[in-house]
């Protein structure tokens, strides 16, 4: 019985997990930069209104 198909796999799942876990935080990085950008957009429009 051969062991490739079972290497194969493990060695696929585990270029997977660390591809998910070096892509994970820059897309994460890009929904806090929006998050960011509209608190900050708020506050201009408040800072704004009470002038």
């Amino acid at each position: 019985m051969s062991h490739t198909p079972f290497i194969w796999a493990a060695y696929s799942i585990g270029a997977i997990v660390l591809l998910w876990t070096a892509a994970a935080p820059l897309l994460g990085k890009k929904a806090v930069t929006r998050d960011i950008r509209r608190l900050i957009q708020l506050e201009e429009r408040s800072r704004d209104s009470h002038s």
